[in-house]
């Protein structure tokens, strides 16, 4: 299994149209082997800058693999996925409460107060 993803394995990325298969070299699937030792699906926000930019490159540089089956040839072996999430912007929270004054008891004086 480790040799066949070592041979020629590809990375999914899930993108917002769908997955994409990239086509890393040699050397990217030894370090991606390492990257998803423990893990077969990492969201790209916990990646360091480093891996980070290594996934962009790699989808940057257009490398896709096609991944249709075709009479009965299995597709590539799947070293991981990253999980590219589009940035949500942020959504209007509902108001906060008012902040009691400093004249009004507090919720901890009340409840000593009461018989």
């Amino acid at each position: 299994m480790w040799i066949d993803k070592l041979a020629d394995g590809v990375v999914r990325v899930q993108t917002p149209i769908g997955p994409r298969y990239v086509m890393p070299s040699f050397v990217q699937r030894v370090y991606l082997l390492w990257m998803f030792r423990n893990f077969p699906i990492l969201p790209h926000a916990v990646l360091s800058r480093r891996q980070q930019r290594m996934i962009d490159h790699m989808c940057a540089e257009q490398r896709f693999a096609s991944m249709a089956y075709s009479d009965g040839i299995d597709e590539a072996p799947v070293i991981g996925t990253v999980e590219r999430r589009p940035v949500i912007g942020s959504e209007q929270l509902p108001p906060r409460r008012p902040v009691a004054s400093e004249g009004s008891r507090g919720l901890a004086a009340e409840v000593r107060q009461q018989p």
